[in-house]
């Protein structure tokens, strides 16, 4: 089940990023629960907390900033689950397009994006940095879909 997640949620929520590494700082995700701009959906299994979507809404789209599973429960449409609802709210909102960013290393999730009807729209050289301390710095697929 899929639900908006509150500051009551915040411990598990940060317990998850811990574990999922999706990138996002810890404070971004509790500023983003009180925040009239984002919206954080929460997948639950079993009333346990298995991923969730950080959306924020800009003047004519929505910016998927941050989505994270469970390493155990990857694989099992956690993903995709959480993109529908994703598209709900950017709906709820009138957002035109839903954009994101992604690693040009991360073929899970490009993937799941592509699977999920997005499109590249652009890249962005040596914009990540390097992942687990290994040298240099990584592109950045820029991605969108329309609502």
């Amino acid at each position: 089940m899929i639900t908006e997640l509150s500051q009551r949620d915040f411990q598990l929520l940060a317990a998850l990023e811990t574990r999922a590494l999706s990138g996002v700082s810890i404070a971004l995700l509790r500023e983003a629960l009180v925040a009239d701009t984002a919206c954080v959906l929460g997948d639950w299994q079993e009333s346990q907390l298995t991923g969730y979507a950080l959306l924020a809404r800009l003047p004519f789209d929505a910016e998927l900033q941050a989505i994270g599973v469970l390493p155990e429960q990857r694989g099992h449409g956690i993903g995709g689950q959480l993109l529908k609802a994703v598209f709900a709210v950017a709906a709820r909102w009138q957002s035109e397009r839903v954009l994101l960013e992604v690693r040009e290393s991360n073929a899970a999730a490009i993937r799941l994006y592509k699977g999920a009807g997005f499109q590249q729209d652009g890249y962005r050289r040596d914009y990540y940095p390097a992942v687990h301390g290994a040298a240099g710095r990584e592109g950045a697929l820029l991605m969108s879909r329309s609502v």
